[in-house]
């Protein structure tokens, strides 16, 4: 049998602006997804065995199947290969967490030890991106870089195809964050889909708007590196509002960040595709995540502690 894991992550600057090209941040947490595989007699066999908010499963079905069949195309096999796929891990099967990304560079790894294809890490990240596409359509490729290389990291596409942009950001100490979910499931291909129309409708609107997330970016890093956590966590606040603007939130989101908020966290803002899918909250040490938590709890939401930052590499 072959075995592989890959990391969750979570956006603190830039998701949706990253797919044109504004770079963003992404940290890995200490939460990941497994995957055994093991050579079947016929067909593709998927247990998928990992907790997940209401619907999740049957809901990236079909998008699970072409995805594992396209990463089998591009590691050059058969995409009817028969094998038997169980995915598990501490990772939850919540949208705006990378967990696609994260059962895609995962299953990659355990295909290629259960067949011997000797594929290194930047191999399997190129693997796992056209797994992505059966998710997100047009994937930034910054949650498959994440789920591969684990750490926190600065990320540019290049929009022409080319190499994106990927730098190690360091900093002094991992951080405390709180992730919240609604509970419901994000379709990150429509929503990626949805921006990009607007955009080309209304770019007197979206344009400034664009330019307004690359200044956050910048300055985000930059509070991250000298550990300036409230600076970071006002900046989390501004980037929330422009996705706000640019029609990614949603009420539930919009509730779990206020709660955040009230409870003492620095900043917080929604994670991912948006559209429901997941929020996080820079907390900064237990006393503060332990109040989100239980907010959050009796709001009725879904959550995971963890942390950012996490050398994982």
């Amino acid at each position: 049998m072959g075995k592989g894991s890959g990391y969750g992550k979570v956006i603190l600057f830039g998701e949706h602006f990253v797919v044109h090209g504004i770079p963003g941040i992404v940290s890995a947490i200490d939460s990941s997804t497994d995957a055994i595989v093991t050579k079947a007699a016929k067909g593709l066999n998927i247990k998928d065995e990992r907790k997940t908010s209401k619907g999740y499963g049957e809901e990236k079905r079909l998008q699970q199947i072409e995805s594992i069949e396209r990463m089998l195309k591009a590691m050059k096999l058969d995409p009817k290969t028969p094998l038997d796929i169980w995915i598990g891990g501490s990772l939850p099967g919540f949208s705006g967490l990378g967990a696609s990304a994260a059962s895609s560079v995962a299953i990659a790894r355990a295909i290629n030890e259960e067949l011997n294809l000797g594929l290194g890490n930047d191999q399997i990240n190129a693997i796992a991106y056209e797994g992505e596409k059966a998710y997100a359509g047009n994937p930034s490729g910054i949650d498959n870089t994440a789920a591969t290389y684990g750490g926190l990291m600065w990320f540019k596409k290049n929009p022409a195809g080319g190499q994106d942009l990927v730098e190690r950001v360091r900093i002094k100490r991992p951080v405390e964050v709180v992730i919240g979910s609604t509970g419901k499931t994000a379709n990150t291909k429509a929503m990626v889909e949805g921006v990009a129309d607007r955009r080309k409708a209304n770019p007197a609107k979206y344009d400034p708007l664009f330019k307004q997330a690359e200044s956050l970016a910048f300055a985000g890093r930059k509070a991250l590196e000298v550990g300036d956590l409230k600076k970071v966590g006002d900046l989390m606040n501004e980037n929330h509002r422009i996705l706000q603007e640019i029609g990614v939130s949603s009420k539930e989101l919009d509730q779990l960040v206020e709660i955040a908020r009230k409870q003492g966290a620095f900043g917080a803002k929604l994670t991912g595709g948006g559209g429901g899918g997941c929020m996080v909250a820079l907390t900064g040490g237990n006393e503060v995540s332990g109040k989100v938590v239980g907010a959050f709890k009796g709001a009725g939401f879904g959550y995971l502690m963890t942390k950012i930052g996490v050398v994982t590499y």
